[in-house]
């Protein structure tokens, strides 16, 4: 059963790793890749990378990705997003700070964003366009 807005937009504020797909190009299937990323009920998806990297160059040549988060405990719930990329900036302490504080231990985020090479780092801004979504536990 498809989740209401509000339960989708709650379900991917949750700190999942996503899996990022971008058109390759080239005759070649997607790339797809898992990342860390910040969300809020209502705004843009936010995510960071090497500024040099494959998945960096291929987003900003295609302007658009999707994105799955998923939940494969009881009950099994996904969302999936596209839409295009709105903004890309250098990554700021900030940002940095905000994305690994979701998925690392607190006591592991200073060592983490000390190491981080925050020079290299670009933040991409997603606008959330078309969405899917199910909780496959509402079936019966």
């Amino acid at each position: 059963m498809a989740l209401s807005v509000a339960a989708r937009e709650a379900f991917l504020a949750e700190p999942h790793i996503a899996s990022l797909a971008v058109e390759a190009g080239g005759g070649r299937a997607p790339l797809n890749v898992p990342i860390w990323y910040d969300y809020r009920p209502g705004g843009e998806i936010r995510f960071l990378t090497d500024g040099d990297s494959v998945k960096a160059k291929l987003i900003a040549k295609a302007g658009r990705l999707s994105m799955l988060v998923q939940r494969a405990s009881p009950t099994y719930r996904y969302v999936s997003v596209e839409g295009p990329v709105v903004c890309s900036d250098p990554t700021t302490l900030a940002d940095l700070t905000r994305i690994s504080s979701r998925y690392l231990p607190p006591d592991a985020v200073p060592g983490y964003v000390q190491g981080a090479g925050l020079n290299m780092l670009v933040t991409f801004r997603m606008r959330p366009e078309h969405w899917l979504s199910a909780d496959l536990g509402a079936l019966g």
